[in-house]
């Protein structure tokens, strides 16, 4: 929006040429969805404490948290949608059908988040909506974003499954690409919901998955970049980076607050949210295996709560003390920081994996 604006001056001031730069204007948006969620957390969680907006503790969870926990606002997830819509609008290119169809998956399923928070918040437990209607109202906002992406996006290749490690190895999927991609979508917004555990245990994951799209979609875009690495060249996918430079901004600002002792959760009004609009950045840029190694903290914790389910249906016992994996490790005694720290270490190291991947081909 500001960044169109400022557009139309450029020929009468020079200076304003940088605006053109992707990067000068990601850096502009994690700064600025930085100090949004700066200015407004404070505010946010005294009125969410005094509206006692509280996160509901499970009551099959670590004894601890019950102690610990009960009585700490959640719906921090409103925070950080501000912060990233905000900066979004200021300095992307809202003409991009990138960024709208981002904006369309952060917004809806923020708001399916928010209604589900808002479930367990009036009714005082921690079940919320039930999770086959949270699963098909997924499905159907996955659905209209993604049959709309692929209709009116400029990318022939756009089916393409691709490989990383390998150069040439590409599978279309054809019409088989939209639940596919629906699936991703689906699959990363749970997985980071599940993830959601700990004070901090999502959010720095977040920030370097982000991170690591930020330069993915920049690189993608850039035919001198994509042509050297190898990896397909999808015009305008880089104005993404803005985006993912208001996700860092607005979970770093939001860490400040969710840092051990958490003053806030971001509930499930911020995973869902965060997680879906992962999901569509590694769509965008066609990336979506490498999203699920960079992201492999989420799937590792997605996949405990399957195992655990279907390991408990099949023959009535239980792999891990407790799923997510998470509580597993604070059942067997490890502290909360230290559960998280180890977990923050395991994200960096598949993060530096997935960016490998570039140039391994």
């Amino acid at each position: 929006m500001f960044y169109q604006f400022l557009l139309n001056y450029v020929e009468t001031f020079g200076f304003l040429n940088v605006f053109k730069y992707l990067t000068f204007r990601t850096g502009l948006s994690v700064f600025t969805s930085f100090i949004i969620v700066l200015i407004i957390g404070s505010p946010f969680i005294k009125f969410f404490s005094n509206q006692k907006i509280f996160n509901p503790i499970r009551d099959d969870g670590p004894e601890d948290h019950i102690v610990k926990k009960i009585g700490t606002p959640t719906m921090g997830g409103v925070i950080i949608l501000l912060g990233l819509l905000i900066s979004v609008l200021l300095w992307a290119d809202l003409s991009n059908l990138n960024i709208l169809f981002c904006i369309y998956i952060s917004v809806s399923f923020g708001l399916l988040g928010a209604f589900d928070d808002f479930k367990k918040i009036k009714y005082s437990n921690s079940q919320g909506i039930s999770s086959k209607s949270k699963l098909i109202l997924q499905f159907i906002i996955a659905t209209i974003g993604v049959c709309f992406f692929v209709y009116f996006v400029d990318f022939q290749e756009i089916n393409n499954l691709y490989f990383p490690f390998f150069k040439n190895l590409i599978l279309n999927l054809g019409w088989f690409f939209i639940p596919f991609a629906i699936f991703v979508i689906i699959g990363s917004s749970n997985a980071v919901n599940l993830t959601d555990g700990l004070d901090g245990l999502a959010t720095v994951p977040v920030i370097l998955v982000a991170a690591c799209f930020a330069f993915i979609s920049y690189v993608t875009g850039n035919i001198v970049f994509s042509d050297y690495l190898q990896i397909p060249y999808i015009e305008g996918t880089g104005e993404v980076s803005i985006f993912c430079g208001a996700i860092i901004g607005s979970c770093l600002g939001f860490l400040w607050f969710n840092a051990p002792p958490a003053k806030i959760f971001m509930g499930d009004t911020g995973s869902l949210s965060l997680g879906g609009s992962l999901g569509a950045v590694g769509i965008i840029t066609k990336h979506e295996i490498v999203l699920a190694i960079i992201g492999g903290l989420f799937v590792l914790e997605a996949v405990s709560v399957m195992v655990q389910v279907i390991s408990y249906k099949l023959t009535g016992k239980r792999i891990f003390k407790m799923a997510p994996i998470h509580h597993h490790f604070e059942k067997k005694g490890w502290p909360e920081s230290t559960v998280v720290i180890r977990f923050w270490i395991i994200s960096i190291i598949l993060a530096m994996i997935g960016l490998a991947t570039l140039k391994l081909r």
